[in-house]
């Protein structure tokens, strides 16, 4: 399995930064989302990104969209099973500094070893479309869908892939998204320290 960590966004509602290199308690985003996963995830890492590539390259071999510019995540995915050499990629996303312990086997697991098709997380309010496991095999389909300008969730809709409840999992699926949300979770991060 190969892991790609989505750090393409255009983070509008950051003032437009590479959230991935904004920091969090003096560490990139990027190193959080890297730090949380476990080490069958990191053994064949990648990072999609759409501006610097070179500093992402120090933590894992980097790539770029499907398309240039800001296309949206379903823009990396194709671009990451274009990329991915193993017979399954889980995907997740750069703004989710502790994503739940145990998502990606709970995925795995769900997947039927492999058999079952794609999957997708959803936590106890909404569905986390980001947080995916799919079969290398959906590249064409991937890259047909942004091609018309299908987000990621009616892709996930469309090839039918398996919406498996994660909500009892702990851990957080907080994406940081805003100025507000970085000043949040730090002060939680210092409640608990």
């Amino acid at each position: 399995m190969s892991t790609a960590i989505l750090a393409g966004g255009a983070a509008t509602r950051l003032g437009g930064i590479d959230k991935g290199l904004a920091l969090l308690q003096g560490r990139p985003l990027i190193e959080w989302v890297i730090d949380a996963l476990p080490a069958e995830c990191r053994q064949r890492l990648l990072i999609v990104a759409n501006r610097n590539v070179e500093q992402y390259l120090a933590w894992a071999p980097t790539i770029s969209d499907a398309q240039s510019g800001f296309a949206g995540p379903l823009a990396g995915i194709a671009a990451a099973l274009a990329y991915c050499t193993t017979p399954w990629l889980l995907t997740l996303p750069v703004d989710c500094p502790r994503p739940p312990a145990g998502f990606a086997e709970r995925l795995l697991h769900e997947a039927g070893g492999g058999n079952h098709g794609p999957v997708v997380a959803r936590d106890n309010c909404r569905r986390q479309p980001l947080f995916a496991l799919y079969p290398r095999e959906l590249a064409t389909s991937a890259k047909q869908a942004l091609d018309i300008g299908l987000g990621v969730t009616r892709w996930q809709e469309s090839i039918g892939a398996r919406v498996i409840d994660l909500s009892d999992l702990c851990g957080e699926w907080t994406n940081l998204n805003t100025a507000e949300d970085f000043a949040g979770f730090e002060g939680q991060l210092r409640v608990q320290a």
